[in-house]
């Protein structure tokens, strides 16, 4: 029979057969309970440990012998006779909807994907959770692990242990929690929940979700914390059940796979001039602001290669970036560069072991840092452009595409701020290169040949500006007030600040506040949300546009 016909006809015996039970006695009606009603995947999230393959794609979209894996998932719930099938999403959307065409999935978007984890993403489906299964969007099982009847609650665990998981099987075949320094079974992700105890599991999620010490949390927290759920194990052979989290899992599983030959993996095996099966122990690195970025190892020797972010290629002039990192290649002032490509952005460096980022709350970092910077600054280096705060503050607000901005004041603001600009160029000086983005995560503390070396790192947005701007960009990134603000200046200018360029620095800390302000809001309208920094630059741009004020007010009586 074609598999059309046989998915109708699964499809219509499960319908008559619910049909045939409604109205029978008790017993028969408690079997009725015990059919799956639905399924809820999990696909919303950005899989950071698939770098650098979901570049391109989402996780779910991985393929193994040829077929997506979300799609082998919906083909094995058919089989069961589940049709009714919910999919949550956020990570590159848009992929998904030929889902909805092709299996009449329904689609749930999660607009907070990029920065709370899936337990936010199953309560967006709770008023769909019944007899449900739970299915994350990255396995694969060799057999079907769907059911027509569900007579319990079970969660899925290989047979293999795992120091990273919080639940062991005991005899009874029951799964229950162990403290961390034990070993468990390796959580695999499914789970089947019967309606009673998805009952409690939604109020669980409902109580997790209100504390944002949970945002980060995975669902299963809401499942084991609360010891409220009684759920068996559905244990597995690790052999019959893939998860694919990183590359190198999907090399060790599928190695004809096609989707092995990323762009970023060719880039460095011909930079390096290696094979793919060099390149190990792929990891990646936290989720920076504007890029993402993982570690390997090459023959013994460990890299990092940054990725361009989605949305980047609007804001940054990667031409530009090439054409410092040449200018500063010699000034030994920066971490190693063995690759930048001046079209994409993408970039790879040497990995400074050991290396930490100076802490803004240490002022003896901040002190060794201003050091760095001042010594930077003093070699007046020059490149062919510039960085116009001004102008940026215009060009990230276009970026809007004529959205209103999140703040009901914001164009009081922006003509505050601007009305900055006539004290700023009248008291600008040196117009050298600069770095622009001289946080505290930028300067590098490493350990090389038994001495102490500060390097400042990440030069994307680098170019022709005051050298004070800097400071400013320290000063914001670190969300310092007043009274730290001085004492950073005090550290750069350790022989004393004039009066002008103190308030100048204030007044770049007002125009530098409105200008990432302006770019959280463009980063916003991407699906980005960066949460408490975002509404702080914006409070900078208002409160040192004041205090800038004020200061120049008393400058002018003292003169008079």
């Amino acid at each position: 029979m074609p598999a059309e016909e046989l998915q109708i006809s699964w499809k219509e015996d499960i319908l008559r057969y619910k049909e045939k039970c409604k109205g029978m006695n008790g017993i028969n009606n408690e079997k009725i309970n015990k059919f799956p009603q639905n399924a809820i995947i999990l696909a919303a999230g950005f899989g950071m440990r698939m770098v650098p393959i979901n570049l391109d794609l989402p996780k779910g979209f991985i393929k193994i012998n040829g077929e997506p894996m979300i799609e082998r998932s919906i083909r094995q719930l058919h089989e069961a006779g589940i049709f009714e099938i919910y999919i949550i999403v956020g990570f590159m959307k848009e992929k998904f909807k030929y889902l909805a065409e092709k299996y009449d999935v329904t689609l749930i978007e999660n607009e907070e994907y990029s920065s709370k984890n899936n337990l936010h993403s199953l309560k967006l489906a709770l008023e769909y959770l019944s007899n449900s299964y739970i299915i994350p969007c990255d396995i694969w099982c060799a057999q079907n692990p769907y059911s027509h009847v569900e007579t319990y609650s079970w969660y899925m665990v290989s047979d293999i242990l795992d120091a990273g998981s919080n639940v062991r099987v005991n005899e009874k075949m029951e799964l229950f929690t162990i403290e961390e320094k034990d070993i468990g079974n390796t959580m695999i992700g499914i789970c089947y929940l019967l309606e009673k105890d998805s009952a409690v599991l939604k109020e669980q999620i409902k109580t997790l979700c209100e504390n944002k010490c949970y945002d980060n949390s995975f669902w299963e927290e809401a499942l084991f914390s609360f010891g409220k759920i009684p759920v068996y194990a559905k244990l597995v052979n690790s052999q019959d059940v893939i998860e694919i989290n990183t590359y190198e899992q999907l090399r060790e599983h599928h190695n004809a796979s096609d989707q092995l030959e990323s762009e970023a993996i060719n880039m460095i095996c011909g930079t390096l001039d290696v094979g793919s099966d060099k390149i190990k122990h792929i990891k990646a690195i936290k989720k920076g602001m504007t890029n993402r970025s993982f570690s390997f190892m090459c023959d013994e020797k460990k890299y990092i290669m940054r990725i361009p972010g989605f949305g980047t290629d609007q804001l940054i002039n990667r031409t530009q970036e090439a054409a410092v990192y040449k200018a500063i290649k010699e000034k030994h002032i920066c971490d190693k560069i063995i690759y930048i490509n001046a079209d994409n952005g993408y970039k790879i460096t040497e990995y400074l072991e050991g290396a930490r980022v100076c802490n803004p709350l240490d002022y003896e970092d901040v002190r060794k840092c201003m050091k760095c910077l001042r010594e930077f600054h003093n070699l007046k280096i020059k490149v062919g452009h510039t960085f116009d705060l001004f102008k940026q503050i215009e060009f990230y607000e276009n970026l809007w595409n004529k959205a209103p901005s999140s703040y009901d004041d914001y164009h009081i603001t922006k003509s505050n701020v601007f009305s900055l600009k006539k004290f700023i160029d009248e008291h600008r000086e040196d117009y050298i290169l600069t770095h622009i983005d001289a946080v505290s995560d930028n300067f590098l503390f490493a350990d090389q040949d038994g001495e102490e070396r500060i390097y400042l790192i990440d030069w994307e947005y680098a170019g022709m500006q005051d050298p004070h701007v800097d400071l400013a960009m320290f000063s914001i990134y670190s969300f310092y007030d007043l009274g730290q603000i001085n004492d950073l200046i005090s550290a750069y200018f350790p022989e004393g600040c004039k009066d002008v360029i103190r308030i100048k620095i204030y007044c770049y800390i007002s125009v530098c506040g409105l200008l990432w302000s302006n770019w959280c809001e463009y980063k916003r309208n991407l699906g980005a949300e960066f949460g408490d920094y975002s509404l702080r630059q914006y409070q900078y741009a208002k409160e040192f546009y004041q205090i800038a004020q004020n200061e120049l007010k008393d400058l002018e009586m003292i003169r008079e």
